[in-house]
């Protein structure tokens, strides 16, 4: 059970938040996702032409954790488990969800009623509900470094300074 604190933290992090990194239940890193706070829950909407929310495995019943970042500091403020729903497309729930999403909806190429329809046919709309107490929040927060380790690229191996371009010289005391 989580206490009155623990719920108004999540609340207020995610509506104050323009991204939440949302990690599923697949062995995957965690993944930046623009999302809207509404009725009680983080609302995510992904698929063509929208963000990838594939490799994560988010499905009905699945559990997922979230991470919000504080606004002012930018660190992490408080990570939470969710539990995904995804309601019927058009249903009530459905669609006054949708109604938020489209108008937080940045760079949208659709009027809103188009989004919607769009979102209907070839979209997948979730709820991310919180479904107990946050892991980490202020005063709870784990020891040591967090980051996690560069992923295999070909783009991060290191090649010798182009013989053309400029290098800075010591300064010798």
């Amino acid at each position: 059970m989580t206490s009155a604190l623990d719920r108004a933290l999540v609340e207020e992090a995610a509506r104050k938040s323009a991204l939440v990194w949302v990690r599923g239940p697949a062995d995957a890193p965690a993944r930046a996702l623009w999302h809207v706070w509404h009725d009680g829950a983080v609302w995510i909407v992904g698929g063509p032409d929208e963000q990838p929310l594939d490799g994560l495995g988010l499905a009905a019943g699945a559990r997922a954790t979230v991470t919000c970042r504080s606004k002012d500091k930018g660190g992490r403020l408080v990570v939470w488990p969710a539990e995904v729903t995804e309601p019927e497309p058009g249903g009530d729930a459905w669609s006054a969800a949708v109604a938020e999403l489209a108008g937080k909806r940045l760079n949208g190429r659709d009027s809103a009623d188009a989004t919607a329809a769009r979102w209907r046919t070839s979209c997948r709309v979730l709820r991310l509900a919180p479904a107990g107490a946050p892991e980490q929040r202020p005063g709870a927060m784990p020891d040591g470094p967090q980051a996690a380790p560069p992923r295999p690229s070909p783009a991060l191996t290191r090649t010798p300074v182009p013989s053309g371009l400029p290098v800075r010289r010591r300064r010798r005391r």
